[in-house]
């Protein structure tokens, strides 16, 4: 069943299960959604939340259903014309609680004479004895505070299998006589590879055929059935070969078989074209839709607000290396003491030219063929710029031309330093404008031209017309609706430059740069009623917790800082409770439509660029979230059945017909054209559009602030020929057209030739 379009649900044990999902496909197929997108099905770690934490990949989750919930979803589903997407996980497994993952319980009891020793990345050379080193102990002493429960050991809530004879006396003597040593977190030591810097996933060998078949099997039951039409692959640069694990998989699951991958590109970074997939996970869409209505006007203000904290904006770049450097050397040090070992040297400048080096990559990995110049470049501006490295650059050089281990270990230690440092660090310092932070993104451009983003879709259309767009993923930094609020500050800059220093002046932050960056995120957030719930207020708290920790620059996850964060919760309670809230209710009140209107239009393109559109979970009316675990909560879809059933809110109105129109009229979606559309006039600037085939045609405007201010005047969008209806607002035009008539009803226009 081909793909035309999907809804991302996240599945839950405890509150949204196969049946759930099952008890809304009439409204999803009321919607027009031709795919159910679902979350990690295969059975997670015991109580977890989103399903990434797979301890065996061989079952579907008991919590979820098991195989006979998925099978009646399934059925179901293509009983009203809909099917399947699964997220599958390839590169890691949930360990942090052994005795759930039977893989790993099993490799732990007997060690390298497990029949899964080799299912896992294991660095069995860590040790001097040749042990698995675990560290997951608040420090080495704890080992001592073991004790022997039967075949197990025990400390407090971990548990740890006994080999077969070796369960003879205290828990400290018991335990040096295992296949695994169980060590202090802090130790910066790990004896197997990681998902990123989390102790809690390990990876697997997916190079290892028998590894893929196995952790495979239950995937392809699936297709074999017939229960599912696509996956999305979680995270494949985190794999020694992906482009290997694709063509594997493309063979596993068949040439009908839609396949999408989580690959995070850079901006000028392109999908390699010899990968067997349909295209990416969207968050190069996400980039460019979100971009488009970022006034450039509003760059040279909001980075002189941004240095007003301390910092230069120039010095970005410098410091996205420093932090990546930084990542290598610390936060991934295990990894990177393995890599060392594979490289065969004594030379001690080795880390510190392997931490330049990848300071120096600007994407997630660089092995792939269309990526070939990457390294390269990077070994010249890191020999330029560190010229005493040279002697150990050409030691790192040489092993690489050999190829083997040193290559896949270091495209590994690559990608996630670069998640480390950008996503889960840079991203939360960078306060010029936070809409631009975001998975995928680059905040170094200020926003997305028509002229480039016209050029992307066209690239998209001609290359990966079967991509996955998207706007809001689980993953992201901030929803939809929340980036574009944030973004209409770009059209605004000197107003909220005056508004952020009243407000600082009213309640005194802790520290300007960390307030400057959560100000936006609150104003992003903030209700238009101006009445802040006690959930909203809890939600508020979290999040600022999360955001300075990552941040890392006052307070961090290893180190705490309960002074500096008992501050910040303390001014945000000052600022919800106090004068500033007024000041809020009424910056959002001014901005709302403003903001709304950015919301409705990058929706629209969205369900109508080329490519395939997910439409995450609620998103189909206004949302607020912030980062996981918010982005998460559950959706209350007795809302939006009713407002399916009136389409009075003007979000439903725009994903219904768009996704209603991708139904009536799919092979000019799935194999039509893209050619742009240029409004005349004097605001013309505005307007975005753009024709798909010849009989469907997307206008949005933007930039409002200053549209409300100078009106439309004299500007036109001249139709192609014939005659135009609007899916959304219902008029009927031809010729060329008013740009008051066509966005008479509402900020955006979906357009159907009619005449045949």
């Amino acid at each position: 069943m081909a793909v035309l379009s999907t809804y991302r649900l996240q599945l839950r044990g405890d509150s949204f299960t196969f049946a759930d999902a099952e008890n809304l496909l009439d409204y999803l197929a009321e919607l027009a959604v031709s795919h159910l997108y679902l979350s990690p099905i295969l059975t997670a770690a015991e109580g977890s939340s989103h399903g990434y934490d797979v301890t065996d990949p061989t079952t579907v989750s008991t919590a979820l259903g098991g195989p006979d919930g998925l099978a009646r979803l399934s059925a179901a589903a293509r009983s009203r014309g809909m099917g399947l997407v699964v997220d599958v996980v390839p590169n890691h497994v949930g360990v942090d609680k052994p005795e759930q993952n039977p893989w790993w319980w099993d490799v732990l009891k007997h060690g390298r004479n497990s029949s899964y020793a080799s299912f896992f990345d294991i660095d069995w050379s860590v040790d001097p004895d040749g042990r698995i080193v675990l560290p997951v102990l608040g420090s080495d002493d704890d080992v001592a505070s073991l004790r022997v429960d039967g075949d197990v050991l025990r400390l407090g809530d971990l548990v740890y299998p006994i080999a077969p004879g070796t369960g003879a006396g205290t828990g400290a003597q018991v335990h040096d006589r295992q296949h695994y040593r169980l060590i202090g977190w802090r130790r910066g030591v790990c004896g197997y590879r990681r998902f990123f810097s989390i102790t809690s996933l390990a990876g697997l060998r997916q190079e290892d055929r028998a590894v893929f078949d196995a952790s495979h099997a239950e995937v392809k039951r699936w297709f074999t059935e017939g229960l599912v039409d696509g996956v999305r692959i979680d995270h494949p640069d985190g794999l020694s070969d992906p482009s290997g694990y694709l063509r594997w998989l493309r063979e596993l699951l068949g040439l009908r078989a839609w396949i999408v991958i989580e690959k995070i590109l850079a901006v000028d970074e392109a999908l390699d074209p010899s990968l067997p997939v349909a295209g990416t996970t969207g968050y190069d869409a996400l980039r460019e839709i979100g971009g488009l209505f970022v006034d450039p006007a509003g760059a040279g203000p909001l980075t002189a607000l941004y240095e007003s904290s301390g910092t230069r904006y120039a010095d970005m770049g410098r410091l996205a290396r420093n932090l990546k450097a930084d990542a290598v050397t610390h936060t991934l040090r295990s990894e990177l003491n393995r890599l060392c070992r594979a490289f065969g040297s004594d030379d001690p400048q080795l880390p510190d030219a392997i931490a330049a080096l990848v300071s120096h990559i600007g994407v997630y990995r660089s092995d792939y063929p269309s990526l070939a110049s990457v390294l390269p470049a990077a070994f010249a501006e890191t020999a330029a710029e560190r010229p005493e490295l040279a002697v150990a650059l050409s030691v790192v050089a040489s092993a690489l031309a050999r190829g083997g281990e040193p290559v896949t270990r270091l495209q590994q230690l690559c990608g996630a330093a670069t998640a480390k440092s950008m996503e889960d660090c840079l991203f939360y310092r960078d306060a010029r404008l936070v809409s631009l932070n975001e998975v995928g993104g680059e905040p170094g451009w200020f926003g997305v031209s028509a002229a480039e983003f016209h050029q992307r879709a066209a690239q998209r259309c001609r290359l990966w017309p079967q991509a996955m767009v998207t706007l809001s993923t689980h993953d992201t930094k901030r929803g939809e609706d929340v980036r574009a609020r944030i973004g209409v500050l770009s059209q605004v800059p000197s107003l909220w430059a005056s508004q952020v220093a009243e407000w600082s002046r009213l309640a005194p932050p802790p520290d300007a740069a960390t307030a400057l960056f959560l100000w936006q995120n609150i104003f992003g957030v903030w209700p238009a009623d101006g009445v802040v719930t006690d959930e909203l207020r809890d939600r508020l708290h979290g999040y600022s917790e999360k955001a300075i920790r990552e941040a890392a620059t006052h307070t961090s996850w290893a180190d705490p800082d309960s002074e500096f964060e008992a501050a910040v919760h303390t001014w945000l309670d000052t600022v919800v409770d106090g004068p500033v809230a007024t000041a809020m209710t009424s910056l959002v009140a001014r901005l709302e439509k403003h903001a709304r209107s950015d919301s409705l239009a990058q929706k629209l393109l969205a369900l109508t660029v080329p490519g395939i559109p997910d439409v995450y979970q609620g998103t189909e009316l206004w949302e607020d979230s912030l980062v996981d675990p918010d982005n998460r909560r559950p959706v209350d879809y007795t809302v939006r059945r009713e407002a399916l059933k009136t389409l009075a809110h003007p979000k439903m109105r725009v994903v219904s017909a768009a996704l209603r129109l991708r139904r009536d009229r799919p092979a000019s979606f799935i194999n039509g054209a893209y050619t742009p559309v240029l409004a005349q006039g004097s605001a013309a600037d505005h307007v975005v559009a753009f024709m798909r085939a010849g009989d469907v045609l997307t206008a949005v405007s933007r930039w409002t602030v200053r549209l409300a201010e100078t009106g439309w005047g004299d500007t036109v969008l001249p139709l192609p020929d014939g005659i135009w209806t609007d899916r959304i607002g219902g008029g009927r035009f031809t010729g060329t057209v008013p740009a008051t008539e066509v966005f008479a009803t509402l900020p955006v226009a979906l357009l159907e030739r009619i005449d045949g």
